[in-house]
């Protein structure tokens, strides 16, 4: 029930977050393992009346979830969503393993649309890397109501180690995971990526005429018309230079150079966003051909296409991007311009 982590900086709040992920036994005890999580009660969430029970909660339309308390510094939202999905299964919307019913069922519940577009950015982003045999369904849910479940249920894969290590093995979950995702199973996003005070998220979008003027006529082909410039013969294609990508009109952060790599096409390419909530995905069936199409969350700038052709060691994404779409920060520019928030990453 409670980790034991560092204190708090005094600067840094904790947060709360709620997560259904089958069995809340097996859910406590795998997000209690990560580290900026401080603590995880077991309980219920999304029913009827108030007090459910172990013996009334599923006839009542509850959920078995997890409340989660942790360092934002640490860990994000979306990587907490990111290690639900890799901690279970997120394609199975009638239950988890041999646990059946909705009360089963993986389920993340947002606080406001950051939260829900971050969770819906995560879950897009592994959909696209086609880990598993099915889409993902995992339920995006407005926040409610958390209800911690009895006591004896807390802990319980501390306090009952040998019946719960064998229900576990016998559930099957393990070696899902196994299967599906190997040795890879970590959090891979950074909980600096996104500063809530950011100036680019109070972006409001100019007039179309006040864009053109703004942009070139490349520049506003690309981001505007969903237009590609040409391959190899473009500002960012070679470019090794350390530091960020933002975007053109309103700077948000997009990519690093850490995740940046030689794809041998010609235009700039990157294993990941800076963060998964950086960017949206569209479905483009332009070009007699079903793409996804990735664009700018505040500006909502064309930015290029996510492919899965990628470095299969580094996740398997290319997401391709279009240079006139961007703007390059250096690495000793970052806090002069705005972005001390990602020096860290370079450090």
């Amino acid at each position: 029930m409670v980790k034991n982590s560092p204190p708090l900086p005094e600067s840094v709040e904790a947060k709360t977050a709620i997560m259904g992920n089958g069995c809340f036994w097996c859910a406590e005890s795998d997000f209690e393992k990560i580290s900026g999580v401080i603590d995880v009660v077991s309980g219920y969430a999304g029913g009827n009346g108030d007090n459910p029970t172990y013996e009334d909660y599923a006839q009542r339309g509850y959920r078995e979830v997890v409340q989660i308390t942790y360092d934002p510094s640490q860990v994000s939202y979306s990587g907490l969503v990111e290690y639900l999905i890799k901690h279970g299964d997120p394609t199975d919307a009638e239950g988890s393993f041999y646990d059946r019913g909705a009360q089963y069922a993986p389920a993340v519940y947002y606080e406001n649309d950051e939260e829900k577009n971050s969770a819906l950015a995560v879950i897009a982003e592994v959909d696209a890397q086609h880990v598993f045999d099915k889409p993902i369904a995992l339920a995006v849910i407005l926040r409610v109501k958390f209800w911690p479940a009895e006591g004896y249920h807390q802990d319980y894969y501390k306090e009952k180690s040998i019946r719960y290590g064998y229900y576990r093995l016998r559930s099957g979950r393990d070696a899902f995971i196994k299967k599906y995702w190997g040795d890879n199973i970590d959090i891979s996003q950074s909980p600096t990526a996104m500063d809530d005070s950011s100036l680019w998220k109070s972006y409001k979008k100019p007039s179309k005429e006040d864009v053109q003027k703004l942009l070139t006529p490349l520049q506003y082909k690309v981001t505007q018309e969903d237009g590609t410039e040409p391959p190899f013969s473009n500002e960012y294609d070679t470019n090794k230079r350390e530091g960020i990508y933002v975007d053109i009109l309103s700077g948000e952060p997009l990519y690093s150079s850490l995740d940046k790599y030689d794809s041998g096409t010609g235009w700039p390419s990157f294993v990941k966003p800076i963060a998964p909530e950086s960017v949206i995905f569209k479905e483009d069936n332009s070009f007699f051909s079903a793409r996804t199409e990735v664009r700018s969350k505040y500006a909502d700038s064309h930015l290029g296409h996510v492919f899965n052709d990628g470095p299969k060691d580094r996740g398997g994404l290319r997401y391709c991007m279009n240079s006139a779409a961007l703007r390059f920060i250096a690495k000793e520019d970052l806090s002069a311009s705005g972005y001390q928030e990602f020096v860290r990453l370079f450090e």
